[in-house]
C-alpha cells in the first residue's frame, strides 16, 4: 500500500494556551489510537519548532560536520507528523481530514513514491503474509 506523510509547519498554529493544547493532545493521541486500531499507523510525532532542532550536519572529506541550530535560517519549521500506510489518496485524505479537525489547524498530505525503509518498517503486502 502507498505510504503518506501528513504534516503541518508550526508557524501554520496560532498561539495556544497551556490549557487548549493539553486538549488537543489528548484528542489528537484518540485519533493516532484509532489509526493504531485500523492498521494505518506507521510513525507520529510532533511539538517541533525552531527550539527542537538540535543540529545540522553536512559532509566533507567523507565526515560529517556537525553545527549548532539549522542547517539554513528560515521562516517555517515542521511542528508534526503522522505516516500511515493506507490504500489510496482519498484514505490519507480522510486520516488527513480528521487530524485537521482534532487539532484545528493545517495539514498537508504527501505521498511517498515508494515504500519505506526502517527498523520496525512492514509494507502492507508483508503485513498480510
Amino acid at each position: 500500500m502507498p505510504e503518506y506523510l501528513i504534516s503541518f509547519n508550526d508557524e501554520w498554529v496560532a498561539e495556544h494556551t497551556p490549557e487548549q493544547i493539553d486538549g488537543k493532545a489528548t484528542a489528537s493521541r484518540a485519533l493516532i489510537q484509532e489509526m493504531r486500531e485500523a492498521g494505518v499507523l506507521l510513525f507520529a510525532n510532533g511539538a517541533l519548532d525552531r527550539s527542537t532542532v538540535l543540529c545540522s550536519v553536512r559532509a566533507a572529506d567523507g565526515e560529517p560536520v556537525f553545527a549548532d541550530g539549522p542547517a539554513v535560517e528560515r521562516d517555517e519549521y515542521l511542528g508534526g507528523f503522522t505516516v500511515i500506510d493506507v490504500p489510496d489518496d482519498q484514505s490519507a485524505r480522510h486520516w488527513a481530514g480528521r487530524l485537521a479537525v482534532v487539532l484545528d489547524w493545517p495539514q498537508e498530505v504527501h505521498r511517498f513514491r515508494g515504500p519505506g525503509e526502517g527498523a520496525s518498517h512492514q509494507s502492507g503486502r508483508d503485513r498480510q503474509l
